[in-house]
């Protein structure tokens, strides 16, 4: 048996340093097939998303397995306390909200990584029966390895504390992309869901330049190509757009007549 059938997209780690401008996009519905649908259109990333979406784990771990089948690297949104199961089932990295401290990164980072012989590593709680070690067939010392040098922990930073701690966090080990989250971040500074307001624009020019500085990789939703350009421009390379607010937009183009260009049926 070889690596190629092995059940984790272990490119990330290697897209992350490559310095190119990733795309990719969040989903929140419960869909295998949506996944698919997203590594056929050519993102690079999904980031599935069960901190606001309806999955159980075991539609979860299809969705990974589609991802896999469709060639495009899964990342899955979730709590703390998620972290080592969708980790188990496969997953090529989490990410996490409302990250505020760097002893909140650095719990977190040992959490995706496997103790090491003689001290360090992470906390992980190793067990070889899962998916992600092929249920045994790719399991023991390659399989510690292959994770702690492949997985990859995205931490969101989505309050004013989050922003005021930004430089350390991204300074964490193990930390590799700190996501700054527009909506939440606008909420939590008063500005509801306004996060063009200039306020709110300065919050995150100084999270994306702090993680940049740091050696990490920025990202934050591009949901415009100028938005995308103006973030690039403080640094940021991980852009992420949202299905549903894809799908919704089409729906309502095809509602007012409009269309949605030519398609294969």
């Amino acid at each position: 048996m070889t690596t190629t059938h092995h059940p984790i997209d272990l490119r990330l780690a290697e897209m992350l340093r490559s310095g190119r401008r990733l795309r990719g996009i969040f989903n929140s519905i419960p869909s295998p097939a949506v996944v698919e649908m997203c590594g056929y259109a050519g993102f690079d990333f999904v980031v599935i998303d069960n901190e606001h979406g309806s999955a159980d784990l075991q539609t979860t771990e299809h969705m990974l397995r589609a991802a896999r089948a469709s060639g495009i690297v899964p990342i899955v949104r979730c709590f703390e306390h998620d972290v080592a199961r969708v980790l188990d089932m496969g997953a090529s990295g989490v990410q996490v909200p409302m990250v505020e401290t760097p002893e909140q990164a650095e719990r977190l980072a040992r959490r995706v990584r496997y103790p090491l012989p003689g001290g360090g590593g992470g906390t992980r709680g190793s067990a070889f029966s899962g998916r992600a070690a092929g249920y045994g067939a790719f399991g023991g010392p390659a399989h510690t390895r292959r994770s702690n040098e492949a997985l990859v922990l995205v931490v969101m930073i989505e309050t004013p504390l989050g922003v005021a701690n930004a430089a350390a966090i991204a300074a964490v080990p193990g930390v590799d992309v700190v996501f700054v989250g527009p909506n939440d971040l606008a909420h939590t500074m008063g500005h509801e869901n306004r996060w063009t307001d200039e306020p709110v624009q300065r919050a995150m020019e100084q999270t994306i330049r702090a993680t940049h500085a740091a050696g990490k990789c920025p990202g934050v939703l591009g949901l415009t190509p100028e938005e995308e350009s103006r973030y690039a421009g403080w640094g940021a390379r991980y852009f992420a757009h949202v299905t549903t607010s894809l799908f919704t937009q089409a729906l309502q183009r095809a509602a007012r007549g409009e269309g949605a260009g030519p398609a294969s049926y």
